[in-house]
């Protein structure tokens, strides 16, 4: 299923992407839900997917995790089902991701989808990333608070809330409404009547994750083994003393690994491409030739990126989950970061080289493109 996003994509960013929230009624008109509640419920039984159960019973919070064996012991009322990465695991919710794609991959992370009882929320909160939350459905109320210093408390140890707040923001939402929330502001939401809603979130790394992230990647290619040197040792006062143009040495040494702008893009294009939820994959049995590939693709078959696949490109270099793929193909690489669906006229005269077929078929056979046949 296509779906179609009736935004202005310039306008929007101007006047409220990472600025101010926004009500987008009918964002999606006629909408139609890719998942009903039941395969949602399903999909919270299987242990790779990460689930979780919040209720609010006689004003006590509760968070189970998944995977759930039943959901016979739930009532009728106060209690929602979030079940992260839907788009990794069901093919049909993937599309709801498409129309986003006017905002870079690199920064879109995945698609939540929770199921809510009348009363069904998680309690006023906030996040520190953007997020798009739409309306399935049922109807669901939301408040969006503004963007102050607020603090934040656990009702219970997997729950964190913050204080009431007064509402910027307070409405009801039907099915195709959007509401887009920037990092930072105070939003709660509860189901009026049994409902659905889809939250595309967005990626923000913070620092720390980035230098831990370095770090790594530093270690792991054994990189910066140069060591501090002072052949002309700089006197001082007192012995004790660190003088400030050692320590702007020790951090030029630092500095010079983040600024080497080889290992820097390379290692964010493998950070940065890695899903932080599991993928779905699975490999082909028997595994592809390269020329089973070739003939696949010439006779008209298509293939299928992996749902949640973060495929991307820093310059000419193309990342997927982490790897880097190479190839001088640079029209064939252009369509596996562009495109959901390949034919053999995407990769034009690349499936002449044998090298090209090697490369692709090891990538088929990772389970991150697959045949669409064998959906």
């Amino acid at each position: 299923m296509d779906y179609h996003l009736d935004l202005n994509w310039p306008d929007f960013i101007e006047r409220y992407w990472q600025k101010r929230p926004v009500v987008l009624k009918r964002g999606f008109k006629n909408f139609i839900d890719p998942i009903s509640p039941d395969e949602l419920a399903g999909l919270a039984m299987e242990s790779e997917v990460d689930s979780r159960l919040v209720s609010h019973q006689d004003g006590k919070w509760q968070v189970g995790h998944g995977p759930f064996e039943s959901y016979d012991h739930l009532g009728e009322t106060n209690w929602s089902l979030l079940v992260q990465a839907v788009d990794h695991w069901h093919e049909p919710t993937a599309a709801l991701m498409r129309p986003f794609r006017a905002l870079p991959d690199w920064r879109i992370d995945d698609l939540m989808i929770s199921f809510s009882v009348p009363g069904g929320g998680v309690g006023p909160h906030l996040d520190q990333y953007d997020v798009f939350i739409i309306q399935g459905t049922g109807r669901r109320r939301w408040r969006v608070g503004e963007k102050v210093a607020m603090k934040q408390h656990c009702p219970h140890p997997d729950l964190l809330q913050v204080e009431p707040f007064e509402g910027i923001i307070d409405e009801e939402l039907e099915p195709g409404d959007i509401l887009y929330i920037p990092p930072g502001f105070p939003h709660e939401g509860y189901s009026l009547e049994n409902s659905l809603n889809y939250s595309v979130g967005f990626r923000a790394p913070s620092g720390r994750e980035l230098i831990s992230g370095f770090a790594d990647y530093v270690l792991q290619r054994e990189l910066g083994s140069h060591r501090y040197a002072d052949p002309d040792v700089p006197s001082r006062a007192h012995p004790a003393d660190i003088l400030p143009s050692e320590l702007d040495k020790l951090r030029g040494m630092m500095l010079g690994l983040i600024n080497d702008p080889e290992h820097f893009n390379q290692w964010f294009g493998e950070f940065i491409s890695q899903s932080r939820h599991e993928l779905d994959v699975a490999p082909p049995e028997p595994p592809y030739q390269p020329d089973e590939i070739y003939d696949a693709l010439k006779q008209g078959d298509s293939l299928l990126r992996l749902g949640g696949l973060r495929v991307l490109r820093i310059g000419d270099a193309v990342f997927a989950n982490g790897e880097k793929i190479e190839s001088p193909h640079r029209p064939a690489l252009e369509a596996l970061t562009s495109s959901m669906a390949l034919n053999g006229e995407s990769f034009g005269d690349a499936l002449d080289d044998p090298s090209f077929l090697a490369m692709l078929a090891a990538l088929v056979n990772c389970g991150y493109w697959y045949f669409a046949d064998q959906d």
